[in-house]
């Protein structure tokens, strides 16, 4: 994939988080999340070398032309973006991007199985390996995938959907999943949102660990960031928000100092490792309009202090 190819392939909130990130030209930052190469295209042409991680073997594959093409600015690494504080141990970074859940690329792809706008075998697995959204669906138990569904997906119906989903067994192409949902749950053709959208992303994140992934690659980036470093993450739902915004408030000191009605606890806090974030950042009107992906997008940032990782608790 070329610089220009990548191009096209224009991320959520691009504008935003180059500006969030302030490249200075010659410093070193990583992309988390590769993807199609969009924020990594953008901190080239800002100056900047770029360690770009993906754990999906076919975007590392389609990134080779553009590492070509870089002229030794670009390395990219077959890896989840939460080993990035280990394999960068001698590397000094000055920002660190994270665009998190699944990409165009994936969800363009029907045999990928992410999606159920196109009909594909049930797999889901971001780095191709593991078990897939089939082998869970088909031999967890009943309870266990209601509350997958119910944590990930905030589904509030479904123990409706688990009970339907094991009556149906086997089940092997998102078509089949699909029709189980919308039968469970009453989905008439014109209704607004699909009702299987939820437990589509539920399924996904369980099996990438999406969530997990997420607060481990915070901590890494905390971890590997020079002072004054800048961290600038981009989520699209809720669940994901919160850890992002959550860790932020914490590791910047913001967190609640208790009620006025009990009794004061004097508690020694370690020093914040990042400065007061920076207010949530949203899609402005003509980029909702242009892609319907960036409507549920949200951009946090924040810059590294020069204490110690590892501050407080998630």
């Amino acid at each position: 994939m070329t610089l220009a190819t990548a191009a096209r392939h224009v991320p959520v909130l691009l504008d935003e988080v180059i500006d969030a990130l302030a490249i200075t030209p010659g410093e070193t930052h990583v992309d988390g999340t590769y993807g199609a190469g969009g924020y990594t295209t953008a901190m080239l042409k800002a100056g900047a070398t770029v360690h770009a991680f993906d754990q999906d073997p076919d975007a590392i594959a389609n990134g080779q032309d553009m590492v070509a093409d870089a002229d030794g600015k670009l390395v990219l690494h077959h890896a989840r973006y939460s080993e990035m504080a280990e394999i960068l141990v001698d590397e000094e970074i000055e920002g660190v991007t994270l665009d998190i859940g699944v990409s165009s690329m994936q969800l363009d792809q029907a045999e990928r199985g992410f999606s159920f706008q196109k009909d594909g075998p049930l797999d889901m697995r971001m780095a191709r390996d593991g078990e897939s959204a089939a082998d869970f669906l088909n031999e967890a138990e009943e309870e266990m995938i209601a509350d997958v569904i119910y944590r990930y997906g905030e589904e509030r119906r479904s123990r409706r959907i688990a009970k339907a989903i094991v009556e149906a067994r086997p089940l092997t192409r998102t078509s089949e999943l699909a029709q189980v949902v919308r039968k469970a749950l009453g989905f008439r053709q014109g209704d607004k949102k699909d009702p299987a959208t939820r437990t589509f992303q539920a399924i996904r994140i369980h099996i990438n660990r999406e969530l997990g992934e997420l607060e481990d690659g915070l901590v890494a980036a905390e971890k590997m960031l020079q002072p004054g470093g800048r961290l600038a993450v981009v989520t699209f739902h809720s669940l994901e928000d919160r850890i992002v915004k959550n860790f932020l408030r914490d590791r910047s000191g913001q967190k609640s100092a208790g009620s006025r009605h009990l009794p004061q606890v004097n508690e020694t806090r370690p020093a914040p490792t990042f400065h007061k974030p920076a207010k949530a950042v949203r899609p402005a009107g003509a980029e909702q309009a242009l892609n319907p992906r960036a409507r549920s997008a949200t951009l946090r940032s924040a810059v590294r202090t020069d204490a110690p990782s590892g501050g407080g608790e998630q």
